[in-house]
């Protein structure tokens, strides 16, 4: 087992320990959940085990060995998976396992057997010879897995695996660790997604470096019985302003659009006489089942509220105008087509998903539109201008946020700001303007002075949806905008997003959180380069409801319909 003996570590120059007077057991024989918000000390307690650190005060031992004094013995019973992808990009897969086959010292007689037993657990046998960067984001994962399990370790650490993991690739990617799992392994898996937690035997909860919770995911639901509900059938057009308006009473621990619904969360029971009055409006309530994300929430002190509607409501520009189409879009490499006559279109104050398996053409559609890859048939337009006739002028229309943190890490975020500015054009007091609020109105103002690249996570995040939306742009374009971002930060990050929709910027993004996804007014899912459904998200749901599964989720509608095209195109 792992223990915890009342560990402390705290960092230089830092205001508050990383990890406080944390005493904790982790059994073999489960799998155990490493639960919290961005900087909650989720990594720092896994590299203490791995002996990648060392504590401030109290101690960690694996197996009865000390991590920080034998970290040699630690080491060899273990498999390490890191949050970011460890392996060497530019070595193919076979490469990668010969490299660590050598590293853990697996005798040469055993390697092939091994290798093969692997490749074949993975699926990644036909891809023995194919670069590590060539791969997409599950495979990169699974050929991570396949390293740390070499050797077979008794301890087994993975670090956030499924981020940035589509919702397939991560059931597969589960499927396999928990096949791993016998009464002499422990099993550690640090996620920010709550699905995940919730599917864990046990689950440590942390946030600011405190353990607020330790015990089966159950126990944190069971506590939520008869305080989750669903508001039903709010008109398309009203559910942000409700979700807005509920979000800030005070009876209300959290509220996310669900489809036509909007999901709540009640600071106590749910009352069916007095509530559906007087709480929500007269509008149909039905209680759901509580999930591992609402217990989450509340330990959290419940979501942010949408301070926006405590200002004037801006002004909604009703308009069927399309700002953003996409017309036949095709892009091929070679022999290889990544998208294939791809079209959509969004309305002014519309989000729009676009989503999909890794590799399905997803990133190549959404950078077509963006004007950073030039199509090779079909156009796309932002604002009415066609991005193959007037690239800069279309994208000067449009707002764009990338799926890694893509600013100017040495430069301040003032400087971040300036610099995004001048690209847009903005004169002398436009820009003075600009950036006075956006410093303000993303809580930025403390760290004008700081270096972009020394900021917590979720003030990246901010601070990159600013740059892009510091021009006013009629569209905002979010590439996987929340990946490894804690729920609590999503949330107040799909505010702001809520708010641009509600003053008539058309969104579109790309997610593979599918509760995000219900955010959406209507989606796309890609698979093989091809658009293989589109419609709102309670539609998607609908059609792939079965005799077995009545009322899918949206995740149980992706895999479906990815699964029925897969099928359809093998016959």
């Amino acid at each position: 087992m792992i223990v915890f003996e009342n560990v402390t570590k705290l960092f230089p120059n830092s205001a508050r320990p990383a990890l406080d007077s944390i005493s904790a057991t982790l059994k073999p024989g489960k799998i155990t959940g490493l639960v919290g918000p961005d900087g909650a000390g989720k990594t720092t307690a896994l590299r203490l085990i791995a002996g990648l650190l060392t504590p401030t005060s109290g101690r960690v031992t694996a197996f009865g060995y000390d991590a920080a004094k034998e970290t040699k013995r630690v080491r060899e019973m273990m498999g390490y998976m890191p949050q970011k992808f460890g392996l060497y990009e530019d070595l193919t897969v076979m490469e990668n396992l010969n490299l660590y086959a050598k590293l853990r010292n697996l005798p040469r007689g055993r390697r092939k057997a091994r290798f093969d037993e692997l490749l074949e657990f993975t699926n990644l046998t036909r891809f023995t010879k194919r670069l590590a960067r060539r791969l997409s984001g599950g495979m990169k994962q699974k050929l991570g897995l396949a390293c740390a399990l070499i050797t077979t370790p008794r301890l087994l650490v993975l670090d956030e695996p499924g981020v940035g993991v589509d919702p397939l690739s991560r059931r597969e990617l589960w499927r396999m660790v928990n096949e791993q799992v016998t009464d002499e392994t422990v099993v550690i898996w640090s996620t920010a997604y709550l699905d995940e937690a919730e599917l864990c035997d046990e689950t440590f909860l942390l946030n600011e470096g405190r353990l607020l919770f330790a015990g089966a995911p159950k126990e944190l639901t069971r506590d939520m019985s008869g305080r989750v509900a669903r508001v039903l059938d709010v008109e398309p057009a009203r559910r942000r302003d409700a979700v807005g308006a509920l979000s800030r009473k005070e009876e209300i621990v959290d509220a996310t659009i669900q489809g036509s619904s909007i999901r709540v969360t009640l600071r106590r029971a749910f009352d069916p006489v007095h509530d559906p009055q007087h709480l929500f409006g007269g509008r149909k309530v039905e209680l759901a089942v509580p999930r591992f994300e609402d217990g989450f929430i509340e330990r959290l002190g419940g979501a942010p509220k949408d301070v926006s509607l405590e200002e004037e409501p801006p002004a909604r520009k009703e308009s069927q105008e399309y700002v953003v189409v996409a017309d036949g879009l095709t892009k091929r490499f070679g022999d290889f087509t990544a998208a294939s006559d791809v079209s959509f279109r969004i309305k002014r104050g519309e989000i729009f998903g676009l989503l999909g398996p890794n590799g399905a053409g997803k990133s190549t559609t959404f950078k077509m539109l963006c004007g950073l890859l030039r199509p090779t048939s079909g156009d796309g337009y932002v604002g009415g201008v066609s991005l193959r006739k007037a690239p800069g002028a279309a994208r000067s229309r449009l707002g764009y946020m990338a799926q890694k943190f893509s600013l100017y890490s040495d430069l301040t975020v003032r400087q971040n700001l300036v610099f995004y500015s001048d690209l847009y054009g903005l004169s002398a007091s436009a820009r003075e303007t600009a950036i006075a609020r956006a410093l303000d109105d993303y809580g930025l103002r403390p760290f004008e002075r700081s270096k972009a690249g020394s900021l917590p996570l979720g003030y990246k995040q901010r601070l990159a949806l600013a740059t892009a939306t510091v021009h006013e742009p009629d569209a905002l374009f979010l590439d996987e905008p929340t990946s490894g971002v804690d729920p609590i930060a999503r949330r107040e990050f799909w505010n702001r997003v809520n708010r641009f929709a509600a003053q008539g910027v058309a969104v579109l993004v790309t997610t593979h959180f599918m509760d995000e996804a219900e955010y959406c007014d209507r989606l796309a899912l890609i698979l093989d380069g091809h658009k293989i459904a589109e419609g709102t998200p309670d539609e998607l749901k609908a059609s792939s409801a079965t005799s077995e599964t009545p009322d899918p989720t949206l995740e149980d509608a992706f895999i479906r319909l990815i699964k029925q095209s897969r099928e359809g195109a093998a016959l």
